[in-house]
């Protein structure tokens, strides 16, 4: 009779065993965003991100393989000091299975090294650098959205095939400034354009007037601004009390974005060319996308804010598909899987873990041509996935064979 129940106990326990018995470890998933919530950044993804992802969430079923799934998320302040001591508490004590977002290339670069030691999933979002997937990509690591590659062949390319054959560069302090400036510059000169020169600032600085005016005494026809965010914002904001578009230079913004543009208005943003991955009117599956995040935020997603909630729905797509949050296994589904959602429907993951797409050039619009807020771009072209990123084998990726 005792042994009749002890077998009863063991059978009535598997069959209420917690979600760790069908391959998730702690019996649920946890998710981390880590991004800048308070710094030059906090629009280009910040708290916005963090709703991304809850959608993405919710969207899913809130469960996967029968286990809860829990986003949590922090303020790196664009530090990466300061993110690799979340990142290493998230992973050690936390129970962080993932971490993504990642604004901020330094950042972004930090928490990779972290998560390839812990073997964990990151999904970089956030930041641009291609050495997320070239000389220090990861097993675990993917790059979602954009990169400073393909924002050189969209805006650079764009703007060198309109005649802008000579550039200067005003360019942000760290990694991700050097490598935009650096792809972007590549593009000129292989189709028969020269740098005049370049200028370097810290981030988060507030006044640019002595960067401009070494920019508009170079004479270049362009002058590039490889920065991002508030950054990219307070550049045009500046350049156009100097009158520097009025006297017949141009503005290349290589990373600009919705976000940037609602904040610096239409009337200081017209007729500046950029590059996005998303654009909340592209198609019906954007605009309802778009229509539901707006209610939740009061205002639309920009491709970052699209592309996590894109990282966040194919990681579960993912863990469901290997049957367990095993990192290895996870990471195998996330390079075999197509991406096929709200923010593509063609994308792939490379060797190199990065995820090829199409890119949009737009225009942002006079105030007159506006029919309403947020409309702000005109579509200009369609850079294919295999144009607009690097192929894997020439990414220099330690992990592609040649």
């Amino acid at each position: 009779m005792i042994k009749s129940c002890l077998a009863s106990a063991v059978l009535l326990a598997a069959m209420a065993a917690p979600a760790s018995a069908a391959g998730i470890s702690d019996g649920k998933i946890k998710i981390g965003i880590l991004n800048d919530q308070s710094g030059v950044y906090a629009d280009f993804g910040g708290k916005w991100s963090v709703e991304a992802a809850k959608m993405a969430v919710e969207d899913f079923g809130g469960k996967v393989q029968g286990a809860p799934i829990e986003v949590i998320n922090a303020d790196h302040q664009n530090k990466p000091d300061i993110a690799s001591n979340i990142a290493r508490q998230w992973y050690d004590t936390e129970q962080v299975d993932a971490i993504m977002e990642l604004t901020t290339s330094s950042v972004a670069l930090a928490v990779q090294d972290i998560s390839k030691e812990k073997k964990k999933i990151d999904i970089v979002v956030g930041a641009a650098t291609t050495d997320l997937t070239g000389k220090q990509c990861s097993p675990y690591g993917f790059h979602w959205a954009y990169d400073t590659h393909s924002q050189a062949v969209g805006t650079g390319g764009a703007l060198v095939e309109q005649g802008g054959d000579s550039w200067y560069f005003i360019t942000v302090d760290y990694a991700f400034g050097y490598s935009l400036e650096e792809q972007t510059a590549k593009y000129v000169k292989a189709h028969g354009g020269k740098v005049l020169g370049e200028v370097r600032y810290p981030l988060g600085a507030t006044d640019y007037s002595s960067f401009l005016l070494q920019a508009q005494s170079s004479g270049a026809k362009i002058i590039g601004l490889a920065n991002a965010g508030l950054d990219t914002s307070n550049s045009i904001k500046q350049a156009a009390e100097f009158g520097i578009v009025q006297g017949g230079q141009r503005l290349a913004a290589l990373l600009f974005t919705l976000s940037e543009v609602h904040g610096l208005g239409l009337k200081a943003a017209q007729g500046v060319v950029l590059t996005e991955g998303y654009y909340w009117d592209r198609d019906d599956k954007s605009r309802e996308f778009a229509d539901r995040f707006f209610k939740r935020t009061g205002r639309m997603p920009n491709m970052i804010q699209a592309g996590t909630y894109s990282a966040v729905l194919q990681y579960l797509k993912a863990v469901d598909k290997a049957g367990t949050d095993d990192a290895e296994a996870v990471a195998k589904e996330l390079h075999d899987m197509p991406v096929n959602d709200v923010f593509t429907s063609n994308g792939k993951v490379q060797a190199d873990g990065s995820m090829v797409h199409d890119m949009y050039l737009y225009q942002v619009k006079k105030p007159e041509e506006s029919k309403r807020d947020w409309d702000y771009y005109t579509y200009l072209a369609t850079i294919p996935g295999d144009q607009a990123f690097l192929k894997a084998e020439e990414s220099g990726c330690p992990l592609v064979s040649k």
